[in-house]
C-alpha cells in the first residue's frame, strides 16, 4: 500500500506536519495554492518568557490572490533580528546549541520567495530528524491544479498512484471516506497523542513550533514523538 500526505508550506510548523511527513510514502506540498492571511504559511510560535510569541516572515505587499510561489519576503525582513528572538528566547534550553547551529543555515537562507524558503526549512528540518519521506512540490505533478478542496486531493492521489490519503485530523470535515473509496483509496486522519515535555519552569504551552520542541528535546527523544499518533 502507497501513502501519501499532501499540506500547504508552512514556516517551522508544529510536530504534527512532521508527523504526517514520516507517516507517509510522499509528501506532496504545495506551492500552487493561494496564500491566506491570518494563517500559519508564514508565521509560527515559540516560548519566550513564559508566554507564546509570533515570529513572522513579513511580505512584500502584493495581492491577495497570489499563489504561494509568487509571494515574496520582505525587503525589511531582517534574518539576523530574527535568529537573536530565538536565541533569547532558548540560550537556556537543553538543545539549544544544535538546534541554534541548525537555525542559523535555515533562517539566513538567500531566496526570498516565500515558498522555496519555507521548502527549504521544511527539508532541513527533516534532514536534522532523520525523515527521508520524499517531498514533492505540487506543481511539478500532472493533474488539474483547476480542481478544489477534495476533488484535487483525489486527482492529486490517483496523479502518484496512492492507496492511502492520510490528512492531519483538522481536516476531518472536509473529506469524504466515500468518495475516496469510490476511486479505491482509504481515507485516514492521522491524531497526535498528547505530549509534553519541561519548557524551562514553565507550565506546557502546546502545538508551539517545531522549534520549540528541537530546543528541548534530544533527536532521539524526537524520534519517539514522531511515533506517537494514531490513525482515524
Amino acid at each position: 500500500m502507497k501513502s501519501i500526505g499532501i499540506m500547504q508550506a508552512y514556516f517551522m510548523p508544529y510536530i504534527g506536519y512532521f508527523q504526517l511527513i514520516d507517516a507517509v510514502d510522499e509528501f506532496i506540498i504545495y506551492d500552487n495554492i493561494q496564500y491566506t492571511k491570518k494563517g500559519w504559511i508564514n508565521r509560527n510560535r515559540i516560548l519566550m518568557g513564559g508566554t507564546d510569541k509570533y515570529i513572522t516572515l513579513p511580505l512584500k505587499k502584493d495581492s491577495d490572490f497570489l499563489d504561494i510561489r509568487d509571494r515574496s519576503l520582505a525587503d525589511v525582513f531582517e534574518p539576523l533580528k530574527l535568529l537573536r528572538q530565538i536565541k533569547t528566547a532558548y540560550q537556556k534550553a537543553p538543545y539549544f546549541q544544535e538546534t541554534y547551529a541548525l537555525l542559523e543555515t535555515i533562517i539566513p537562507y538567500s531566496d526570498r520567495n516565500l515558498f522555496q524558503y519555507i521548502y527549504y526549512s521544511v527539508i532541513k528540518v527533516c534532514e536534522h530528524l532523520g525523515i527521508r519521506t520524499p517531498i514533492i512540490i505540487s506543481s511539478h505533478l500532472n493533474y488539474d491544479n483547476s480542481l478544489k478542496s477534495q476533488e484535487k486531493v483525489i486527482a492529486i492521489c490517483k496523479e502518484r498512484q496512492c492507496d492511502r490519503y492520510v490528512n492531519a485530523i483538522g481536516g476531518m470535515q472536509l473529506y469524504c471516506a466515500e468518495d475516496f473509496a469510490k476511486e479505491n483509496i482509504e481515507l485516514c486522519f492521522i491524531e497526535t497523542e498528547k505530549t509534553e515535555y519541561p519548557q524551562f519552569q514553565n507550565e506546557f504551552l502546546p502545538s508551539l513550533s517545531i522549534i520549540d520542541v528541537m530546543m528541548f528535546n534530544s533527536k532521539e527523544a524526537i524520534r519517539a514523538m514522531l511515533q506517537r499518533y494514531r490513525l482515524r
